[in-house]
């Protein structure tokens, strides 16, 4: 026969079973609140995943097209190609930035028609700066209109294709086949070695010879390789100068002299005897270019 429990033993079993419950209780109110974001995280990475791509913007390639360039309008002609493609990235970055917005016109409209205009203002600067002392090119205009390729993909990457494109700056033939020839000076209007790239006031800025005034007149042959390099002198510089600034403080006293402006000079000689080969192939090799590649700090 059982017998009953006594009134405190009854009390701390009826406490013991309370505690349990709030306990088994609480596990289940977390488990969830875990599982619930647990789900969320996993539908916002399935969003993410499946944004349909804006595609990128593709333009008629302008260094191929032109003629041989007098020296006097070189200097003018790199700084107006970099110029083209900086607009292009301009432009692919704005195809990224409104994805979404607008209605079916709204690419040709807000992005195409506008980077058209800005283009055939620089393609006639280009034809100007040569028909100074030369034949003006012609029919220039006819490289202005761009297209758009790819939209709709999917992709995490949002079609950015040309986000760090080359384009014009790299061998010239990057506009014409969607933009994929590197990252060559992209932004940099002043491209061509010239000197001052920027950079902070504090530790200073690298200076470099000028190189591109210090050409002959180029063959239509070269123009495209010779473009690369000289837009390449200038992205050498804009990294040298982002290099100063991320190592402020580092080092001894000749620390920037031995770890920046000397690599920097060795990569802007190989770069400079790779413009006077291109161009020594059909003409004569410029001499003595080699006098350029030394840069220094300028506070």
């Amino acid at each position: 026969m059982s017998r009953a429990l006594p009134k405190y033993n009854q009390r701390r079993v009826a406490i013991i079973g309370g505690a349990a419950a709030v306990a088994l209780t609480g596990a289940i109110v977390a488990g969830t609140a875990l599982a619930g974001e647990t789900s969320k995280s996993g539908s916002n990475t399935t969003t993410a995943r499946t944004l349909a791509s804006p595609g990128s913007i593709s333009c008629p390639d302008v260094a191929s097209k032109l003629p041989a360039i007098p020296a006097s309008a070189q200097a003018e002609v790199t700084r107006n190609l970099t110029l083209l493609q900086t607009q292009i990235n301009e432009a692919n970055k704005r195809l990224v930035d409104t994805v979404g917005q607008g209605g079916p016109n709204f690419v040709n409209n807000a992005i195409l028609g506008p980077l058209k205009d800005k283009r055939v203002a620089t393609v006639n600067r280009i034809a100007t700066a040569i028909g100074r002392t030369a034949a003006k090119p012609q029919g220039l205009d006819a490289l202005a209109a761009c297209t758009l390729n790819g939209a709709g993909t999917a992709g995490a990457n949002n079609g950015n294709a040309n986000a760090n494109a080359g384009g014009n700056a790299n061998a010239g033939k990057g506009n014409g086949n969607g933009n994929a020839n590197g990252n060559a000076g992209k932004g940099n209007a002043n491209a061509g070695g010239n000197a001052n790239a920027g950079g902070n006031a504090a530790v200073g800025t690298i200076s470099c010879p000028d190189v591109a005034s210090k050409l002959p007149a180029i063959p239509a042959t070269a123009q495209a390789e010779v473009t690369r390099n000289l837009t390449l002198l200038q992205t050498q510089i804009n990294e040298a100068n982002k290099r100063l600034v991320d190592t402020v403080g580092q080092g001894g006293p000749n620390f920037v002299n031995n770890a920046i402006l000397g690599p920097l000079a060795d990569k802007r000689k190989s770069t400079i005897d790779r413009i006077a080969i291109s161009i020594g192939r059909t003409a004569a090799k410029p001499q003595g270019l080699d006098s350029l590649a030394a840069c220094t700090l300028t506070k």
